[in-house]
């Protein structure tokens, strides 16, 4: 069973974005998520009698096969429906519904309206598992793989280049309020949201971070510990993608931009699309801790859950 000293439970909410968890409750998740990796037999039971609905509008190896395998390895079941959320019948309903057959809903949707509606509308814990304004549980994951590697988040410099996209504001607002410096490099018009910089500013002023911003790559990550790139075009962006690879072919990680912190390490959210945003031979570099952030998914999201229904 978990330990009640490792709990420190999240409001009936749920996460429907980053800002759902205070400073407290994410490194209380981040030091759970450790636990449960360590030792993740102990954990087993821990669910147990309780269920998931996982709703998914768009498709997904990664996000999918790691909540079924947490609720699963945790003791729990869980039932996963594809498909645009809201169209056979209002939002409102399938919130309600489910609200009456399971314990929590976990949501990965082409906008956060609809993660929000849910929560709205029902009376168990909303997972937002990813919109196209916040991927937290990618967040999560990837500040637990970034904690193995540095062991502290002090003095440290995350650089993100590429889309000023849902997964950038998910790491902004993790990083600022953890002490670690973020820096992001985009082409003109494709900044982060100015309303997350500002908030993740805020949090950055009480941790003593730095939130930079710039349109040149080389400026961002000259000197960071750790590269992160994304897609240039995401699902549901489709059309543009033939105009954002002409837009983004600066930004991309190669052995050239990647040797201007030489000691750094890389990191995406996959899936990659090699030759575009990042290089094989950066994907395959030694430095590459893609899979570690992969693999830390479940953990994270183990730890998210456990935080939400075992307490």
């Amino acid at each position: 069973m978990v330990a009640t000293q490792l709990l420190s439970p999240i409001g009936a909410a749920g996460l429907t974005s980053d800002l759902d968890l205070s400073t407290s409750e994410l490194r209380a998740l981040l030091n759970l998520a450790a636990e449960v990796k360590r030792a993740p037999r102990d954990f087993r039971r821990d669910l147990e009698s309780k269920s998931a609905a996982l709703l998914f509008e768009k498709p997904s190896l990664r996000t999918r096969l790691t909540f079924e395998l947490a609720v699963q390895q945790l003791g729990g079941s869980v039932v996963t429906v594809e498909g645009p959320i809201g169209q056979r019948e209002p939002l409102q309903d399938v919130a309600r519904n489910l609200g009456r057959w399971v314990d929590i809903i976990v949501a990965r949707t082409f906008a956060q309206s609809t993660v929000d509606g849910l929560a709205h509308w029902s009376r168990i814990p909303v997972v937002n598992a990813l919109s196209d304004r916040y991927h937290p549980c990618q967040a999560l994951a990837d500040m637990q793989t970034l904690a193995e590697h540095f062991g502290s988040f002090e003095n440290r410099t995350l650089a993100f280049v590429g889309d000023g996209n849902n997964v950038a504001h998910s790491l902004m607002l993790c990083a600022a309020r953890l002490g670690l410096n973020f820096r992001i490099a985009t082409p003109q018009g494709y900044e982060p949201d100015a309303e997350i910089v500002a908030q993740a500013r805020q949090f950055a002023s009480a941790s003593g971070s730095g939130i930079f911003l710039s349109h040149d790559p080389a400026e961002a990550v000259t000197g960071a510990n750790a590269i992160y790139t994304d897609v240039w075009a995401s699902m549901g962006q489709e059309s543009e993608a033939a105009q954002r690879r002409r837009i983004f072919r600066p930004y991309q990680v190669n052995d050239e931009l990647f040797s201007l912190a030489p000691d750094a390490l890389f990191m995406h959210c996959l899936p990659a699309k090699r030759g575009e945003e990042v290089t094989d031979e950066v994907m395959e570099s030694p430095r590459s801790i893609a899979f570690d952030q992969a693999e830390n998914r479940l953990h994270a999201q183990k730890a998210l859950l456990l935080m939400l229904l075992a307490a």
